[in-house]
């Protein structure tokens, strides 16, 4: 079974009533967009909103064009398919090799790009789902380990990367992290004065809402995932950016167990950590950087590492300071908890009926 749940949902859009009169504020725009295996709901504000939702759709879609690794001449699976030669790759590809060679490193090897074989070992990525045997399992992890790419390197002024034989990268767990990033350019570039962006369990919250009050951001309840409006608690935010991965956005189920997504690299086999979801939470920032691809690396790896080194994580500031960039987080833990950093503490409220106790986590 295939599940394509958006985790995080915004809340409250708000909606002009027919024939109502708009100042140059309030103008709005919304559109849908299916990209990058999910779907997305873009909405500006502003004068300019039309334009500004519409080039939002065109980065998405271009990004895809090159970090899919589904489409077959994408950059990505131009990467992949190289044999261990090396290839030419664009700008935004590059960008995120390296971003990617620098999360597998600060987690310890939790987030891992290369892990594209055994994801579609499991049938992930063709949707032809499977347990592969503990043999073959052993036999692809061999190619995982490690930052697993060369480069980058020069060549007659391009910028290369090469992979070895038999490997191949999946960015799928940062490619929508970094479409937030360059969205907000975007929308800083049309002067829009609000926005809220979901690109599938990644959220921009853009601004504030039009009565000046901050966006209402809901966090899925995975327990009761099939319910479009069941949360675990809603968020606060203004100027940020909110990831959540969790095991029941995509699953398959065979001999009475369920199988998700989220691959350990240190095992093939789904992560078994205790959590049922990880939001992580940042502001825009200043001075560039890229806090949402930041946000979606770290949803992954922290998942994949379980509540206490995850927490260990979280209160290590050499994680942030390096990257000029603090974060917080929402975990949901299998045994029925909602764990809540302390920087985020005064912007959440649990949801009472949601039968989870919440704890305050400070470090």
């Amino acid at each position: 079974m295939k599940r394509l749940t958006v985790s995080v949902l915004l809340l409250a859009l708000l909606l002009s009533g027919c024939g109502a009169q708009m100042s140059p504020d309030e103008a709005q725009e919304s559109i849908q967009v299916i990209a990058m295996d999910t779907a997305m709901l873009i909405t500006t504000y502003g004068e300019r909103s039309p334009a500004a939702a519409y080039a939002c759709e065109d980065t998405i879609r271009d990004l895809e064009k090159q970090l899919s690794r589904t489409l077959e001449d994408s950059d990505v699976s131009r990467l992949n398919a190289s044999g261990g030669e090396p290839v030419e790759v664009g700008e935004d590809l590059g960008v995120l090799l390296e971003l990617a060679r620098y999360y597998h490193g600060s987690t310890g090897g939790a987030f891992n790009i290369a892990i594209a074989p055994v994801v579609s070992a499991w049938g992930f990525t063709e949707d032809s789902f499977r347990v592969p045997s503990q043999a073959e399992l052993d036999g692809l992890l061999e190619l995982v380990q490690g930052p697993s790419y060369i480069g980058p390197r020069s060549s007659g002024g391009a910028i290369c990367y090469s992979l070895a034989p038999g490997q191949a990268i999946d960015l799928g767990g940062i490619a929508k992290g970094y479409a937030a990033d360059k969205i907000v350019k975007v929308l800083q570039e049309h002067d829009v004065p609000r926005a809220n962006i979901n690109l599938g369990g990644n959220v921009l919250a853009y601004g504030d809402r039009p009565d000046g009050a901050p966006w209402r951001v809901g966090i899925q309840d995975p327990a009761r995932a099939d319910e479009q409006n069941a949360f675990a608690g809603v968020l606060e935010l203004t100027d940020s950016f909110a990831v959540t991965s969790g095991g029941y956005q995509r699953y398959f189920e065979e001999g009475g167990k369920r199988y998700h997504h989220i691959i350990d690299p240190a095992t093939g086999y789904p992560a078994d950590s205790g959590l049922s979801s990880v939001t992580v939470v940042a502001g825009l920032g200043e001075g560039g950087g890229f806090p949402g691809t930041m946000c979606d690396a770290y949803s992954t790896a922290l998942f994949i590492m379980g509540e206490e080194q995850a927490l260990d994580f979280w209160r290590d500031e050499t994680q942030w300071e390096e990257q000029g960039c603090p974060f917080e987080l929402v975990l949901v833990t299998e045994d029925g908890r909602v764990m809540v950093t302390e920087g985020l503490a005064d912007r959440f409220t649990l949801e009472e009926t949601s039968g989870y106790t919440l704890e305050v986590v400070s470090r």
